[in-house]
């Protein structure tokens, strides 16, 4: 039988859809494409914006273009909320939550047999363990993501990813440490993610982040391992210090600011100042001189003054990120956030994230300045017409000539000029 996987979201959400496909792909399944005729499509849904939401309904009805007897398999954060609401779309055939996943040829299985339609939501996601998800033998990017864990304890008054996600489960080391065996065969770098991915341990005894690193630091061939993102609190000097000594922990750190106001900070529930903030990115920078720093940042939040603003803009500037990643505040039905007034005007919120935008290429031109004439160690991770694209382990992206035969490995490119966002390199 012929299946299709599609993906709405974050990056948490690929991983979780390649795993998928590899259960179906020890079951026997042949995988096309989703713009082609298929018995079975897998859509993976998003719900962290109304407009998230909107598109995962509308992918949701997409598979019937192409065939109408398909059997519809519908997971993820929306399901997890509004299950009954997604059953009732015509042709969803099977719905499941953010938890037991790796059950989901199983209940194809199921409905084959019953012809019966499926709700395999788990009413209760924070009693559950981890979910059986791994990737073995599969995952197409020459960069490989590696979940260590799913659900969020933080939560931030503007974002429902812990209400469909559940709180902090880890996965056992022993299977995370496999899974990096594995990976590493296939991969040059492996990208440590999860929905909250500094929280790794919090509902494990005895066992944390920190640890984690320092096992994965000591499996044999494994080359490089890069944190996808990391809240400043969980920058303990435990973690400190094992980044800091690594040779494969990459000197590239993301660690979401939000706002560089402490009222909107608060109205947020981001469990920071942004003194304490600001102390310890100087800390990273002083300790590890070389570490490229990038940063979330939400403009228009409820209640944000032009005051606030520019508070905010004045200590992103002054703290020099590498990278910014901009977001106009999005009202997220069901949030705490939701029903905080005053709102801020669309007009305005569109000058502030153009204004951050500016600022942010102005920052990473600068910092990618600094590198020229360096010597970087990149992986390939594309060719096109003999030229090859990759990340250095500063996070410079970089464009070199070379052979298609070098995607995948890591190799040394001598950095010639900054051209952000794709800069111009040599390889040696």
């Amino acid at each position: 039988m012929k299946v299709a996987l599609i993906t709405l979201g974050c990056k948490v959400n690929a991983y979780e859809t390649e795993a998928v496909w590899e259960k179906f792909q020890q079951a026997g399944y042949e995988r096309v494409e989703p713009d082609e005729a298929a018995d079975i499509y897998v859509i993976n849904t998003c719900m962290v914006t109304n407009t998230a939401e909107q598109k995962s309904r509308q992918m949701i009805r997409h598979p019937l273009k192409y065939n109408r007897e398909a059997i519809i398999v519908v997971m993820g954060c929306l399901t997890q909320l509004k299950a009954k609401e997604v059953l009732a779309i015509a042709g969803v055939k099977i719905v499941l939550g953010t938890k037991h996943r790796d059950l989901i040829p199983e209940l194809v299985q199921k409905h084959l047999a019953s012809g019966l339609a499926i709700n395999y939501v788990s009413d209760n996601p924070k009693a559950e363990v981890y979910d059986n998800l791994v990737i073995n033998d599969f995952f197409d990017h020459q960069r490989a993501f590696l979940k260590i864990e799913d659900g969020c304890n933080n939560f931030c008054s503007y974002c429902i990813i812990p209400y469909a996600r559940g709180r902090v489960r880890s996965k056992p080391k022993d299977m995370v440490l496999e899974e990096a065996k594995e990976l590493a065969k296939k991969h040059a770098e492996i990208i440590l993610t999860g929905i909250h991915t500094g929280g790794y341990g919090e509902d494990l005894e005895g066992y944390g982040f920190a640890d984690l690193l320092q096992d994965l630091e000591g499996l044999e061939g494994l080359n490089r391992i890069r944190i996808s993102s990391i809240e400043i609190n969980e920058l303990t000097e435990e973690v400190i210090r094992i980044i800091e000594k690594s040779p494969r922990i990459v000197r590239h750190l993301h660690v979401p600011l939000q706002s560089g106001s402490d009222k909107i900070l608060k109205l947020m529930n981001r469990k920071y100042t942004t003194e304490k903030y600001a102390e310890k990115i100087r800390e990273l920078r002083k300790r590890i001189p070389d570490l490229a720093l990038t940063t979330d940042v939400i403009v228009g939040f409820p209640g944000e003054e032009a005051e606030d603003f520019h508070t905010t803009y004045s200590l992103i500037e002054a703290l020099a990120f590498n990278e910014l990643h901009v977001f106009p505040y999005s009202n997220r039905s069901g949030t705490v956030a939701a029903k905080m007034t005053p709102e801020v005007d669309g007009l305005v919120k569109k000058d502030r994230v153009r204004r951050l935008l500016e600022l942010n290429e102005r920052l990473a031109k600068t910092a990618i300045k600094r590198q020229e004439g360096k010597i970087l160690k990149v992986v390939a991770e594309r060719e096109q017409d003999g030229f090859l694209t990759g990340h250095s382990r500063s996070y410079v992206h970089v464009r070199f000539e070379g052979p298609s035969s070098l995607v995948g490995k890591e190799v040394k490119v001598f950095l010639e000029k900054e051209a952000y966002p794709l800069s111009k390199g040599k390889l040696i």
